[in-house]
């Protein structure tokens, strides 16, 4: 794959997903008792609320940041990590309804790859 073809696809990459979490931090913190109480029903504390609706508003515009794309995402990445583990174990519907968590922690680990500084070397 061409350099030029691999920063084209990183960047669709980080303004689709970029675009994706600054939607979804947005509607967590827009309703916040709503986050907040679903947190509690997983058992989770309410203070996690807040760093997972920030953490994806300010990940979604990390993205879009070039000097910030690989810290955003790797916060990304463990923010969907944890949502992933969260719809195994405990959101009713098991990993089926987690599917978009699933993608978007497959994205953010292509993109984590894409601009990694490793990754351009070795192609």
């Amino acid at each position: 794959m061409s350099a030029s073809l691999r920063n084209t696809i990183a960047w669709i990459l980080q303004v689709l997903l970029g675009l994706f979490f600054l939607f979804a931090g947005f509607n967590k913190l827009r309703d916040l008792s709503g986050t907040i109480h679903m947190f509690g029903t997983l058992g989770l504390p309410s203070a996690l609320a807040y760093v997972v609706a920030g953490g994806e508003l300010l990940g979604g515009i990390g993205l879009l940041v070039p000097r910030l794309t690989r810290l955003a995402t790797t916060g990304l990445l463990l923010i969907m990590i944890g949502a992933v583990v969260m719809h195994v174990t405990k959101i009713p519907g098991g990993l089926a309804g987690g599917i978009p968590a699933l993608v978007c922690l497959m994205l953010l680990a292509l993109l984590l790859w894409l601009r990694s500084p490793f990754s351009a070397k070795a192609v």
